[in-house]
């Protein structure tokens, strides 16, 4: 644990404090806290903690979400908030995302990945046979629009990176490819804001049927 002098006497920060091995805490100048801090006017305390890790479920049979190689901690961690507030529980990273507990990545889930069951480096191999729901992405050249589309029941949503969107071994094992209209016309939105209604748009179809 590293602290700050000046937060050393910080009400909150000492009843933390107190509950770390004082061999293991690190006071500094606050000068130099400054510099190995990439956090403007926040509480001077830094701790080195094992990364939290998930677990698979035997199998999946309630929401979830698996993102497909999106390399924007900034997208990952809307996403999870996203997905965090829509009542998702599971959150499935492939290899190649963006780092879920990364300082970027935190600050843009505002907390979720602490409501989230996150499983990192996953494989198709890894979920496929855990599968219990029929997953859907958003494309293009969609078979319906989400808006149409009935999602009264759990689904896995496949969300695909910000280039080249959901790779062809994931998009093979769609059941279904939802759109979303865009009456302005633009050719795509950003993929978080994407993810968010799709998400969304399953909220309010269950509390209109009262699920």
């Amino acid at each position: 644990c590293v602290v700050s002098e000046r937060h050393y006497d910080h009400a909150e920060v000492r009843a933390l404090l107190e509950k770390i091995d004082s061999d293991k805490l690190v006071v500094l100048a606050d000068a130099l806290f400054e510099q190995i801090s990439s956090v403007v006017n926040g509480v001077d305390l830094m701790l080195v903690i094992d990364t939290p890790a998930g677990h698979l479920p035997a199998s999946i049979d309630t929401d979830c979400i698996i993102l497909d190689g999106l390399q924007d901690a900034g997208n990952v961690g809307s996403i999870l908030r996203s997905a965090a507030a829509a009542g998702i529980p599971h959150a499935f990273l492939t290899k190649g995302c963006a780092f879920a507990w990364s300082v970027k990545t935190l600050r843009a889930g505002m907390g979720a990945n602490f409501h989230l069951n996150i499983v990192e480096h996953c494989t198709l191999e890894m979920l496929e046979s855990r599968l219990a729901v029929p997953l859907l992405a958003t494309s293009s050249h969609a078979d319906a629009a989400v808006f149409d589309t009935d999602l009264r029941q759990p689904v896995g949503w496949v969300v695909g990176n910000e280039g080249g969107g959901v790779s062809p071994e994931w998009m093979a094992h769609v059941s279904r490819t939802v759109g979303i209209p865009q009456p302005g016309g633009l050719e795509s939105l950003n993929v978080a804001a994407a993810t968010a209604v799709c998400l969304f748009e399953a909220v309010r179809q269950r509390r209109a049927s009262g699920g």
